[in-house]
């Protein structure tokens, strides 16, 4: 009887199922308790029903506070059969649970899985180095988190350390850009290998999620109208300035804003230093008397040490300074004289 049982027993463990555990600490009560009536007697206090489930629970957990106890041979042996099963049980959930978890670990870091994650932002292509810098930018802001997304020629998670999310496979599916969770993202970057590549995925992000305002990164920028053929919140970002694409994604329009910095718009880009009788003068004096006087916007200022973009107001800035600012004509030392004098006066 006692080989049948353990044979039993080893079958049960032998089944590879979250329901193993409690079939085998089932199986070894039901069973165990007759025999220890059995063997002890109806009498006994250990076989009550009140009694018996507590000491086959210390009894299977290898507690053992000894409060009851078997005192006959045959009930010593069922003792050691309760405690057998008890620890075929833990050793089975155990390792089901470490199987589980090594196996959830694996398809992350194989990109198999599906993610959990919402607000966050999907990068789509890998190039080493590259992504590392951009994947960086976007964390170092702190407010979304990071998934990556790769095609299938990286075969395992190619930067785990940085804490981020991953998923593999052919990027122009859908199946690949739903367990990215693409469809609960904040925003998405089309990093492609080329652009014919960059313009096929972005059909599938458009399908997948139409609200969002994808960011695609550009060889030739005259692609981009291509790209708003299919999605006209598009924002086509030069590939070779990655410090940009991550500015793109954190705060859209800025692209934008720096190309009409550099090229002819609504205002041009110009400097004028600063002559003797301003020596001493603070950079807020400047920005508002020019911002007063003639709608200009002071950028940055250099001195003889350094660049100065967009320093304090109260910076000091000497003679030979040179302010740069944002105008719709250039403004000449004489009159850069008069309007911070202008504002002098109007504050003396």
């Amino acid at each position: 009887m006692p080989t049948v049982l353990f044979r039993l027993l080893q079958r049960l463990i032998s089944l590879r199922s979250w329901a193993t555990p409690a079939l085998v600490i089932a199986f070894v009560f039901l069973t165990s308790w007759p025999l220890m009536a059995l063997f002890e007697g109806t009498d006994s206090e250990l076989t009550a029903p009140g009694n018996y489930w507590w000491w086959f629970l210390v009894t299977t957990s290898t507690v053992g506070y000894g409060d009851f106890y078997p005192e006959t041979t045959g009930g010593h042996i069922i003792g050691v059969y309760v405690i057998v099963g008890g620890i075929a049980t833990l050793t089975t959930l155990f390792t089901h649970l470490a199987t589980t978890l090594e196996t959830a670990r694996g398809r992350r870091m194989s990109g198999s899985a599906s993610l959990h994650v919402s607000d966050h932002i999907v990068v789509l292509g890998y190039a080493p180095g590259r992504s590392e810098r951009i994947i960086d930018e976007l964390l170092a802001d702190g407010r979304h988190p990071v998934v990556l997304a790769s095609w299938d020629d990286v075969d395992h998670h190619p930067i785990p350390d940085r804490g981020i999310g991953f998923v593999r496979g052919d990027l122009m599916t859908d199946d690949v850009l739903r367990r990215a969770r693409l469809d609960q993202a904040h925003s998405v970057l089309v990093d492609a290998r080329d652009d014919n590549e960059a313009l096929a995925v972005a059909v599938t992000v458009h399908h997948v999620n139409p609200a969002l305002e994808p960011v695609i990164s550009l060889r030739d920028m005259s692609r981009s109208e291509h790209l708003r053929y299919v999605d006209e919140k598009i924002r086509c970002v030069q590939w070779h300035t990655p410090q940009m694409i991550t500015e793109e994604l954190l705060d859209p329009g800025i692209t934008q804003v720096y190309g009409q910095l550099v090229t002819h718009g609504g205002g041009n880009t110009y400097s004028c230093r600063l002559p003797a009788s301003l020596d001493r003068v603070s950079y807020g004096d400047c920005q508002f008397a020019l911002g007063k006087r003639h709608d200009a916007t002071v950028l940055a200022a250099r001195t003889d040490e350094q660049l100065l973009i967009s320093p304090a107001w109260s910076t000091r800035l000497p003679v030979g300074s040179t302010l740069y600012y944002i105008c719709d004509q250039r403004i000449t030392q004489e009159q850069l004289v008069r309007a911070v004098r202008e504002f002098d006066g109007s504050h003396s």
